[in-house]
C-alpha cells in the first residue's frame, strides 16, 4: 500500500512547507547573484588605483593581456573591458586581481586596432555599497610589436660567478624560454647578445666562464660556431657581413654614502670589426685612438655610418682605480662613414658633444627607418644604469635637434632597442624604486612622441613585487631563436672553436692595462 506521499505525487500536489522553503531558497540566491553585481553604483570622480600602471597608454594590437590588481579596499570586483567593436570582457572576483582571458583579450585588440581602449573598475564596500569609478582609456595602436624579447636575466650581485640566463619571452602571450643557463656551464657569464637588425637569426653572444675560455657564440643557419674571441657590446652590419664590437678594460666600485652604490669605468676601450667571411677582425685608427676611450658601435640602417661614444683617456696605466678623474669622463657622439664592399672608412664626425650638452652620451641606437637616433645621457661615465641622472634622448636625423623624451623618471633609463617597424622602443628602467631594473615598452608615433611607458605584461599583477632579478639588455626581435640551451652548453664546453685571424684584442688581464694598450698597435 501506498503512504500520503505516493497519492500526493499521483495527484501532483505537494506539502506547503517545501513548496516555501523551496521559494526561500530560490528569492537568496537571485538576490545573491544580484548582489554581486553593481546595483546603482556610486560614482568616484577618479581613475581606480591599479598595479601595475596600465592607464592612459598605447598598447600593441599583438600584447599579451595586461593583467591587473585593483588597488581599492573592497570585498568584490568588476572590471568590464570593451571597445568599440567585438564583445566585451567582464571579469568578476572576490579578490582585486583581474585576469584577462587570452583568447578574447586578442580578439578585442584585433577587432579595434587603432581604436580606444576603456576599462569600467566597480568595487563594492565592506558595507555593500558598489563604487564605480572614472574609465581608464587606453589606446591600441595600429602597429604591431615584434613578436619576442631577449633580454638577460640575473641576480642583482655584483660578485661572479652569479646565476644568469639569456631569456627570450613572447610579447603575444606569457611563454618564456631560457636560451641559456650559465649553471649549466660552470657558472659562467653571458651577454652582449646581438642581432642583424630584428632578426631572430644569425644571433652573436659572448661568453665567459672560470672553467672555460672566454669566447663568443655564433648562431646562424641552425648551426652553433664557437669563436675564440670575446666580443663586447656588439652591433651588426645590416648586410650582416661584418660585426663592429668594443673590447673593454671594464673595472667596477663602490660608493659608500649615494642612493646607487655601484659605479663602472673603462680604463681603456676600442673598436674593432669581425669579417665574418674572412674570419678576421680588423680596426680602424678613428675607432682605436690610444688617447680615447671608444665604445658603443651603432650601425645607421643603411649601413654606410657607424655610430659610436667616445671620450678622452684622462688617466695613464699607472693610477689607481678608480682613477682620480673618473667622475670627468663624458662621452661624445661620433660617426664615421663606411664601404662595406670595399672596406673602406671615411673621415670621423661629431654628431652631438659632450661640451655641448654637459653631460656624457651612451648608448646610441637608430630607428629601422632611419629617421631617429635614440640615446642616452647622464652626468658622467660610460654605465647609464648605474647612473640615476641617466635620462633618454631622441635626435631628429633630417634635422639633429634632441630632446629628452617624456619616458623618464627619477631613476636610471638605459639599455634600449627598436622595434622593425620603428614604432615601438623597450628599454630598462630603474623607476620601481631604483634597484631592480625592469623592461617598459613605448610607442613612438610618426612624429617622434614617445607616449607613457608602461612595464612587460606578467600572468600575475604581483610578479615584479617579489622578483628579485633584474632584467639587462632587452633586444626586440621578429621571431623566436630556435637554438636551446643544450645545444649552446654543447657548442660552449666542446674544445672546437673557430680561431679569429689578425687579433690581439683578448680581455685585458686583471691589473694590466699595458698589456692591453700593447695590443692595440699590432690590431690590422
Amino acid at each position: 500500500m501506498g503512504g500520503p506521499g505516493d497519492s500526493a505525487m499521483k495527484s501532483g500536489r505537494f506539502p506547503a512547507a517545501p513548496l516555501v522553503l523551496l521559494a526561500i531558497v530560490m528569492a537568496w540566491f537571485v538576490g545573491s547573484c544580484r548582489d554581486e553585481r553593481p546595483q546603482a553604483p556610486v560614482a568616484v570622480a577618479r581613475q581606480p588605483r591599479i598595479t601595475p600602471d596600465y592607464a592612459g597608454i598605447v598598447i600593441p594590437p599583438n600584447i599579451a593581456p595586461l593583467n591587473f590588481a585593483i588597488d581599492e579596499p573592497g570585498d568584490r570586483y568588476l572590471a568590464r573591458i570593451h571597445s568599440t567593436s567585438g564583445d566585451p570582457i567582464e571579469i568578476v572576483g572576490r579578490r582585486g586581481e583581474i585576469l584577462i582571458p587570452p583568447a578574447r583579450w586578442q580578439s578585442l585588440l584585433n577587432a579595434n586596432a587603432g581604436k580606444e581602449l576603456h576599462v569600467d573598475v566597480f568595487v563594492r564596500t565592506a558595507w555593500g555599497q558598489w563604487n564605480q569609478y572614472e574609465t581608464i582609456t587606453n589606446t591600441i595602436a595600429p602597429e604591431a610589436i615584434d613578436s619576442h624579447l631577449v633580454y638577460r636575466f640575473m641576480m642583482p650581485s655584483s660578485y661572479f660567478p652569479k646565476p644568469m640566463r639569456i631569456c627570450q619571452r613572447d610579447l603575444e602571450s606569457f611563454e618564456e624560454q631560457t636560451l641559456l643557463d650559465t649553471r649549466s656551464f660552470g657558472n659562467g657569464c653571458a651577454n652582449c647578445h646581438s642581432f642583424v637588425g630584428n632578426r631572430p637569426d644569425p644571433m652573436l653572444l659572448g661568453i665567459r666562464s672560470t672553467a672555460f675560455p672566454s669566447a663568443t657564440m655564433y648562431v646562424h643557419e641552425g648551426r652553433i660556431e664557437k669563436i675564440g674571441a670575446k666580443f663586447g657590446y656588439t652591433a651588426w652590419h645590416p648586410s650582416g657581413k661584418i660585426a663592429a664590437y668594443s673590447i673593454n678594460d671594464v673595472r667596477q666600485f663602490f660608493h659608500t654614502a649615494r642612493p646607487e652604490i655601484h659605479d663602472v669605468i673603462d680604463l681603456d676601450s676600442l673598436i674593432v670589426y669581425h669579417d665574418v667571411a674572412k674570419n678576421e677582425t680588423r680596426t680602424a685608427p678613428a675607432l682605436s685612438d690610444k688617447k680615447r676611450l671608444e665604445t658603443y658601435p651603432a650601425w645607421s640602417p643603411d649601413g654606410k655610418y657607424l655610430y659610436f661614444c667616445s671620450a678622452p683617456l684622462l688617466w695613464s696605466s699607472s693610477e689607481t682605480v678608480p682613477p682620480q678623474r673618473y667622475s670627468q669622463v663624458q662621452y661624445d657622439l661620433m660617426r664615421i662613414r663606411y664601404d662595406v664592399e670595399t672596406d673602406t672608412w671615411g673621415q670621423l664626425e661629431t654628431v652631438l658633444s659632450a661640451a655641448q650638452t654637459g653631460l656624457s652620451i651612451l648608448l646610441p641606437r637608430l630607428s629601422p627607418d632611419g629617421r631617429f637616433l635614440l640615446f642616452c645621457m647622464c652626468q658622467y661615465s660610460c654605465f647609464p644604469v648605474y647612473q640615476p641622472s641617466s635620462d633618454l634622448y631622441l635626435m631628429d636625423l633630417a634635422t639633429g635637434q634632441y630632446r629628452k623624451t617624456s619616458v623618464n623618471s627619477e631613476y636610471a633609463e638605459s639599455w634600449h632597442s627598436w622595434s622593425s617597424n620603428s614604432r615601438w622602443i623597450v628599454f630598462s628602467s630603474k623607476r620601481q624604486g631604483g634597484l631592480f631594473t625592469r623592461p617598459y615598452l613605448s610607442y613612438v608615433d610618426a612624429g617622434g612622441v614617445t607616449h607613457k611607458p608602461f612595464v612587460l605584461p606578467q600572468r600575475h599583477p604581483s610578479f615584479y613585487e617579489s622578483c628579485d632579478c633584474v632584467y639587462s639588455v632587452p633586444e626586440l626581435i621578429a621571431g623566436p631563436v630556435t637554438v636551446d640551451n643544450e645545444a649552446l652548453v654543447q657548442a660552449i664546453v666542446s674544445p672546437t672553436q673557430t680561431s679569429v685571424n689578425s687579433v690581439t684584442g683578448a680581455t685585458p688581464k686583471t691589473n694590466s692595462t699595458e698589456a692591453y694598450l700593447k695590443g692595440r698597435s699590432s690590431v690590422q
